[in-house]
């Protein structure tokens, strides 16, 4: 086996847990106020149909002068086999025992003008007895803006597109129209946000398995979601709002709940497994509404969300 494509399951666990460290530390200096209480976890006992194991660090950070609500979670879980949500593109896995380890993030904001965001860098590693172990990186960061600045939309993608280029002309493209695709809410034909970038099974580069290469990847992608998201909380954080704002800002993240409830991957993944409900579901905004059959007027900052922001477009 080449070197390039050894598994080195603690060089990732590492890495995710210092990341966890930076992510708390550079959002907490935006805040200035409110600071992340841990809620580090353990499993004693094999737990749920797949008897899983393993435990993590949950942090929320709530009430403060910037973000009402927010989660940076690392866990590490492993369990006797994959579930369903796993298999379902690798069905020659099934019944394979399994590591699943990652950082996963979402930052509500108080103030409108400072747009929602969600990142997230993980690793599988599913193992059988005899065999080489079957490995895969995915992850990514997305925007949710509710009064969006054409700027700061272009620095999020421009981030995403200068720390993919040391991997390819080709990768920021097509991680960024698989972020467009996913984080599309079928049921209302439009995009939960501005997207970013999204990718997942990610273990080849040009047709070769390179742990090295992912790996550097991912630190890549963990790395870029300071410097994306940090510069717009920074000029907005102080921008004035009124009850109106506040109004469409909560009716907005109702999309947010619709599409981590229906569709999120890491949402459905958590919850076949038996996981740990608390954990999954911190990733849901603590106010929140759903007006009836309602439509922003015509020509409204409301309504500029819905015809400049949210098609899908080519921002840098």
């Amino acid at each position: 086996m080449s070197k390039n494509n050894i598994c080195d399951i603690e060089a990732v666990k590492s890495y995710f847990l210092e990341l966890q460290d930076r992510i708390c530390a550079a959002l907490e200096a935006q805040d200035g106020t409110a600071k992340f209480v841990e809620d580090a976890w353990q499993r004693e006992q094999p737990e749920g149909p797949l008897e899983l194991m393993g435990g993590g660090r949950t942090r929320v950070i709530s009430d403060g002068a910037v973000i009402e609500k927010g989660g940076v979670n690392f866990s590490h879980v492993y369990g006797v086999q994959l579930p369903a949500s796993a298999t379902a593109n690798r069905p020659e896995l099934a019944g394979r025992s399994f590591q699943a380890m990652g950082v996963s993030l979402v930052i509500h904001p108080n103030n409108p003008y400072v747009p929602t965001s969600h990142a997230n860098v993980r690793m599988f590693v599913a193992e059988k007895e005899g065999e080489e172990p079957v490995w895969w990186f995915g992850g990514g960061f997305d925007l949710t803006p509710f009064y969006p600045f054409e700027e700061d939309v272009i620095h999020w993608h421009q981030t995403g597109k200068d720390l993919c280029q040391p991997f390819g002309e080709d990768v920021f493209p097509q991680y960024k129209k698989w972020c467009d695709e996913y984080f599309y809410l079928k049921h209302r034909n439009e995009s939960r946000g501005v997207g970013g970038l999204f990718f997942d099974d990610l273990n080849t580069w040009d047709g070769e398995k390179d742990f090295q290469k992912s790996f550097a990847f991912v630190q890549a992608v963990g790395d870029g979601y300071i410097d994306a998201y940090t510069p717009i909380m920074e000029k907005r954080k102080h921008t004035e709002y009124g009850e109106r704002e506040r109004k469409f800002q909560c009716y907005r993240r109702g999309r947010y709940v619709e599409f981590n409830l229906v569709f999120d991957r890491g949402t459905i993944f958590g919850l076949q497994t038996g996981g740990r409900t608390e954990s999954i579901l911190m990733s849901l905004p603590p106010v929140v509404h759903w007006d009836y059959d309602w439509h922003p007027e015509e020509g409204s900052p409301e309504a500029r969300l819905y015809t400049d922001f949210l098609p899908h477009k080519e921002w840098v």
